[in-house]
């Protein structure tokens, strides 16, 4: 266990987050989650049916001992809205954890920057700790960390949306740049992208929709799992460097030469 993923000095022993959102049915996540190996498991805390006493959500249905909730502020597109809904998820779920979303704008779910940065100062400022999901934007990232953020969480492409690492270039800046855990989250539709977000150096990726809305959730979360510890191992063995031109697998030195025919 020499290479643990660690975020506000808890060590975690999967670098798959998982998201609970978009599933057919409660068994059908709790099934993918197992599948998964995730640890931290993504809540959204206004989904909840917190009105009715009686009805059961997804918090009825994990094992929170064998995983650690992440109430996140899904669905929120201001800070005063943001800010109430984390304080909601600590009085509901007991974890001062919160994945911090600022969406204003309903159509590309893209985050807020400014909104994100002072919900974040202020949760901050409560003992919340915050796990802040931004654009691939490594000056803000750079702000939040230095706010207090245990992580940063870029967006390889739109929320939803599978394309895949879009970012790619500017999430390599935040790594670069970064002294905290960085998460890619949202975008990735295959395991394939989970692998390469991990390539390149990612601490850790959040999966949700492509879990949920595949064929066989149980079995694509399975798949991101393995994706995730191979481009783990990846970027720990360290890949050759791009080449312009073909390199021989075989050296040429001290092959005999065949002579040419009528020589």
């Amino acid at each position: 266990m020499d290479d643990v993923l660690t975020i506000a000095g808890v060590p975690l022993r999967s670098r798959l987050l998982l998201g609970t959102g978009k599933y057919a049915s409660p068994e059908q996540c709790v099934a993918a989650i197992e599948a998964s190996g995730a640890e931290l498991v993504t809540v959204a805390i206004r989904r909840l049916d917190l009105d009715n006493p009686d009805a059961k959500t997804e918090l009825d249905y994990i094992d929170w001992s064998a995983h650690r909730v992440l109430p996140n502020t899904a669905g929120c597109r201001t800070v005063e809205e943001a800010l109430f809904t984390a304080r909601l998820g600590r009085s509901v779920t007991g974890s001062n954890w919160v994945k911090l979303e600022v969406i204003p704008d309903p159509t590309y779910l893209l985050p807020d920057p400014i909104g994100t940065l002072r919900a974040a100062e202020q949760l901050i400022a409560e003992g919340f700790v915050v796990l802040p999901y931004i654009h691939a934007d490594p000056v803000l990232a750079k702000h939040l960390e230095e706010a207090g953020c245990a992580t940063v969480m870029p967006l390889g492409s739109a929320i939803g949306s599978g394309q895949g690492l879009l970012t790619l270039d500017e999430i390599r800046i935040i790594i670069e740049n970064a002294r905290v855990p960085v998460v890619v989250d949202a975008g990735i539709g295959a395991p394939s992208d989970a692998a390469l977000a991990m390539e390149v150096g990612a601490d850790a990726v959040l999966v949700n929709t492509a879990v949920a809305k595949a064929a066989d959730p149980p079995l694509m979360a399975a798949a991101m799992r393995k994706a995730v510890e191979a481009g783990r191992e990846a970027y720990r063995a360290g890949r050759i460097a791009r080449r312009p031109y073909a390199s021989a697998s075989s050296p040429a030195e001290g092959v005999p030469q065949l002579a040419r025919a009528g020589g």
